[in-house]
């Protein structure tokens, strides 16, 4: 089968294009030149040539945006870069497959959240994602070609960036702290399993969140990495972070406050049964796996 794939050199493209590769004939879309097809998104419309799947993986990733230049960025690369990559296409795949995030739905707690809810992400990230959704599924709608748009939380995998990749390094270091009891639970999902899942899902379409099931609860999954690396875990009582926090909203520079110790006490999880009635998804739990 023939895999065009887009974002090959983020974190998960990069596991995308380790297990495609060894049994599909895989196209690389990215600005480097490195790349099959060298192209900027937000700037450039490609060629595409004949291709079976296409999996639209690049993206700017969720940070915090410092000026509204870089606000402008996640919409110039997230939607317009979406909009580009769909108007290079000339002769219709069988599946296009576009990966989001369940930062759509705009929610700091919940439990099993599903594909019903709201898409009600305010920050530029969420948003530009949100138009990316409506032009992927607008199009292919349009074109009457296979749509698979999913929706991902926490991506584990070797080397993970973000909050995951912080978390190992500190544990690594000897630094890290768990924050109150860990007792939240959070939606996390192999990398390995989205790629190993894919080409199995031609002839679908949908909207799904992927998941491994479990959602580990932010214990567990520090209690695994410390026993991964040989590192004693030590914790800050929830007295003493509820006094910090207070500090945090006096004085605005200082990087803990009410809203994030409200947030790093609430559980966030998303269900993924439809992708197991639908899809035959069958993941594997995160913990243990890498």
């Amino acid at each position: 089968m023939k895999v065009l794939l887009t974002g090959g050199s983020g974190f998960l493209g990069g596991i995308l294009t380790d297990t495609l590769q060894k049994d599909h004939e895989l196209f690389s879309l990215g600005r480097s030149s490195s790349n099959t097809i060298s192209c900027d998104l937000s700037k450039q419309i490609p060629e595409i040539p004949e291709i079976d799947m296409i999996i639209h993986s690049a993206g700017k990733a969720h940070v915090i945006p410092k000026s509204p230049e870089e606000e402008q960025e996640f919409f110039s690369v997230n939607s317009i870069g979406t909009s580009n990559l769909l108007k290079g296409i000339k002769k219709l795949p069988k599946l296009m497959v576009l990966i989001s995030t369940v930062a759509v739905y705009g929610l700091d707690e919940g439990v099993n959240i599903d594909e019903n809810q709201a898409l009600n992400g305010t920050t530029p990230y969420a948003k530009s994602k949100i138009q990316a959704e409506e032009i992927w599924k607008s199009w292919a709608l349009s074109n009457n070609v296979d749509f698979l748009i999913l929706r991902l939380p926490l991506i584990a995998g070797p080397n993970p960036p973000g909050n995951l990749g912080a978390m190992i390094k500190a544990i690594e270091k000897g630094y890290y702290f768990r924050m109150g009891d860990g007792q939240a639970k959070k939606s996390v999902v192999l990398a390995r399993d989205i790629a190993e899942h894919l080409p199995k899902w031609i002839g679908h379409s949908g909207v799904y969140n992927l998941t491994d099931g479990i959602h580990p609860s932010l214990k567990d999954l520090d209690s695994y990495l410390s026993h991964k690396y040989g590192k004693k875990v030590c914790s800050i009582s929830e007295g003493l972070l509820g006094l910090i926090s207070k500090i945090g909203d006096v004085i605005s520079v200082f990087p803990f406050n009410s809203y994030r110790h409200s947030k790093l006490k609430s559980t966030l999880t998303f269900s993924d049964l439809k992708a197991r009635r639908e899809l035959a998804w069958s993941p594997k739990p995160v913990i243990g796996n890498f």
